[in-house]
């Protein structure tokens, strides 16, 4: 029955109405896909050789030390981006199949996603090099499925934590603060991890109660999904007492603030939007990834670290126009909405957000002036330029997004254009190397103003953008009213 739902799925992808469109998203994602598996079966040859040769240490000891937090980024991957596929399921419930089946291959199924099995094959790599290297064949036989069993975990918590912000939220809160204690020496944390995870190795029954635990949490699981498996309960979109809210203050900026308005309130009360600020939250933090690779320190790729630490709220929100609004979107056609203040309403949000970024922004200062004035110059480029290339682009995006469901799915179908990812060229490469190459010859200040000056060029002809913009969302807008109507 699994092959035949899952036979199912293929057929229903090829036979849909966006052929063209999902085959080159896959292609896309295959070749991510390929990229990840490199890179992961390439780490499992560093990590064991160079711990070897370069460290002389054991390098089954260190990986199992450091798998504490491949786990949890493991977990926190899987709650953001992997999906649980009940859509798909939905539409078998009405027929003569048992439920028990339905749960079990719905629960199988994610294991197939490439967020499941692409890091099994860093530890698969990882165990044959090992045993090519004279370790002990039934301990590194028992290491790998006690490690898997463990990260397989995820699958199922990923699943009891779905929809449960608030718990969500408090089991980050608890992982921080044991990172913290890990961190400054409070607890020994990763020493904690190598003795559990190495003792797989050591003591090979130990892995029995790895596996023991991933069947256990299997009946759990399949028990909480079942308990809540129908079409009038669990699955069944929720549904809440709606509140009426208004920020007055905005009412006085005639349509314009009142877009803002409504676009602050729905930030506020949908799951997706909530997962918007989120994620922009979490944007302001990847400056410091410049701490992890000498490349992050180079001229370009600080300029590309600060439009994404000054600028992830504008890219994750403004791309999305007007698929925020997809719902009501051929109603809102059907009204004398004027369309340049509705986009102006969504620049104006956007550049105050990213004002918002630039401020917060100098906590880079600590790391040097010189990496907060890079950072500043992509902030005032954001708000000059992509501001308005991002809204550009959201004229082409012809996903559907509901708001009352958290989305966790990356390349959509309807996301993919080739125009969109031709805009990229303005919005990233063209700072990246203006800023690059005034730095390299005339210095920092000099590379700063660049930047600065193209941002405050774009502020300056921002109404002849607008216009161009404007003309681009009208030619897409019967496209856009067909995409969001075909909930196929």
């Amino acid at each position: 029955m699994f092959l035949k739902l899952l036979r199912l799925e293929i057929r229903s992808f090829f036979r849909g109405t966006s052929l063209g469109v999902n085959l080159a998203m896959k292609i896309f994602r295959f070749i991510g896909i390929l990229y990840f598996m490199g890179c992961l079966v390439g780490g499992a040859f560093l990590a064991f050789f160079y711990v070897q040769e370069e460290m002389h240490q054991d390098p089954l000891k260190i990986v199992s030390k450091f798998l504490i937090i491949a786990w949890i980024i493991d977990l926190v991957i899987k709650y953001l981006w992997q999906e649980i596929p009940t859509q798909n399921i939905k539409p078998f419930l009405t027929m003569n199949i048992r439920k028990n089946t339905l749960v079990n291959y719905m629960l199988g199924k994610t294991f197939l996603s490439a967020f499941s099995w692409l890091i099994s094959l860093f530890f698969i790599t990882f165990s044959i090099i090992a045993l090519f290297n004279g370790y002990s064949i039934p301990g590194v036989l028992a290491w790998f499925v006690g490690v898997s069993s463990l990260l397989y975990l995820n699958n199922f918590i990923n699943i009891f934590f779905n929809g449960k912000e608030t718990v969500a939220l408090i089991v980050a809160i608890v992982f921080a603060l044991i990172g913290g204690l890990g961190y400054y020496h409070i607890i020994p944390v990763l020493s904690y991890s190598e003795s559990v995870f190495y003792s797989f190795y050591e003591r090979p029954y130990f892995s029995l109660l790895a596996l023991a635990l991933f069947v256990a949490l299997w009946v759990l699981c399949f028990r909480y999904v079942r308990r809540s498996f129908y079409l009038d309960e669990g699955l069944e979109a929720k549904k809440t007492e709606g509140k009426t809210e208004n920020i007055a203050f905005l009412n006085k900026y005639g349509a314009i603030g009142t877009f803002i308005n409504n676009d602050i309130k729905m930030l506020r009360r949908n799951k997706v939007t909530k997962g918007i600020l989120m994620g922009s939250f979490m944007f302001l933090f990847y400056g410091l990834l410049m701490f992890t690779s000498p490349l992050y320190k180079t001229p370009a790729m600080m300029m590309f670290m600060g439009l994404f630490v000054t600028g992830g709220f504008q890219f994750l929100f403004g791309q999305r126009v007007p698929a925020f609004d997809s719902s009501y979107y051929p109603l809102m056609m059907t009204l004398n909405v004027p369309y340049k203040e509705y986009l102006k309403a969504k620049w104006w949000l956007m550049n105050i957000v990213t004002g918002v970024s630039i401020i917060i922004a100098l906590i880079y200062v600590y790391f040097g002036w010189e990496l907060y004035i890079t950072f500043l110059a992509a902030g005032l480029y954001n708000i000059g330029v992509n501001s308005q290339f991002t809204l550009w682009s959201g004229a082409f995006n012809k996903t559907q997004i509901d708001l009352n469901s958290k989305e966790k799915r990356i390349g959509q179908k309807g996301s993919f254009n080739l125009i969109a990812l031709l805009l990229l060229i303005p919005k990233m490469l063209l700072p990246m190397a203006a800023f690059a190459v005034t730095k390299y010859f005339f210095g920092i200040t000099a590379g700063v103003v660049c930047i600065a000056i193209l941002g405050l060029a774009g502020f300056v002809i921002r109404e002849k953008i607008f216009d161009i913009i404007v003309k681009h969302y009208k030619k897409e807008k019967y496209s856009t009213l067909d995409a969001f109507k075909n909930k196929s």
